[in-house]
């Protein structure tokens, strides 16, 4: 370790990306603690289905401390848990998808919430985890209109009604004929992912699969 490192060490010790507690300057980002007691899924509980999408797959549900780490990475600027929640969602792709996609993607913010929160969790979250499969993300949806959030909507037809239409693909020939993998940080009705899916298909993509960090 170089003595800058060991600097920001003492500054700023590491902490668990979930309970938040100090953990020794080279561990894992997630404490012992914390990897024998999350609510990691599997089988039939890590799926999600939708009405375009064949499945979407997530290795932890959305609750507790996990929620808690997903609101500090969407809303709060922890942009330095990408890495760590993408090596999890990699581990799953790697383990359920495999040989399932061409192509891997993100579910886009709109420009406002864009400027707005300054970065794009999505965007962050596919990249590393792409790089933990030893493969590259590649942008292939915009949404060009600024819903409501989807969490603001208890009802799974009022979710429909309110993605309808907002996305559009970059660049038809790059999806077209290619099976696509597209990555969020949480599923909930899967309202959005199929939404993603239906336009993608539209414009020639031959399937589209889906992987969330967590399932609400």
């Amino acid at each position: 370790m170089g003595f800058l490192a060991s600097v920001m060490d003492i500054l700023f010790p590491p902490r668990c990306v979930f309970c938040r507690r100090f953990i020794r300057s080279g561990e894992p980002d997630i404490c012992s603690d914390c990897r024998g007691s999350l609510p990691f899924l599997e089988g039939s509980a890590a799926e999600t289905a939708g009405e375009y999408f064949e499945t979407c797959l997530s290795p932890l549900r959305c609750e507790g401390s996990v929620r808690a780490a997903v609101q500090r990475f969407t809303f709060k600027n922890a942009v330095g848990y990408a890495d760590c929640f993408g090596a999890l969602l990699a581990d799953c792709i790697r383990e359920n998808l495999s040989g399932r996609y061409d192509i891997i993607s993100w579910v886009p913010l709109s420009e406002t919430r864009l400027k707005t929160r300054g970065y794009d969790q999505a965007f962050l979250l596919a990249q590393a985890a792409a790089l933990s499969l030893d493969d590259i993300a590649v942008e292939l949806l915009v949404r060009h209109t600024d819903a409501k959030a989807q969490a603001s909507l208890t009802d799974h037809s009022e979710r429909q009604e309110n993605v309808k239409g907002v996305f559009a693909v970059t660049d038809p020939e790059l999806a077209a004929g290619k099976r696509i993998l597209l990555i969020d940080d949480v599923v909930t009705s899967g309202a959005t992912l199929s939404e993603c899916a239906r336009t993608l298909l539209e414009a020639g993509a031959l399937s589209v699969v889906c992987a969330a960090l967590a399932k609400g």
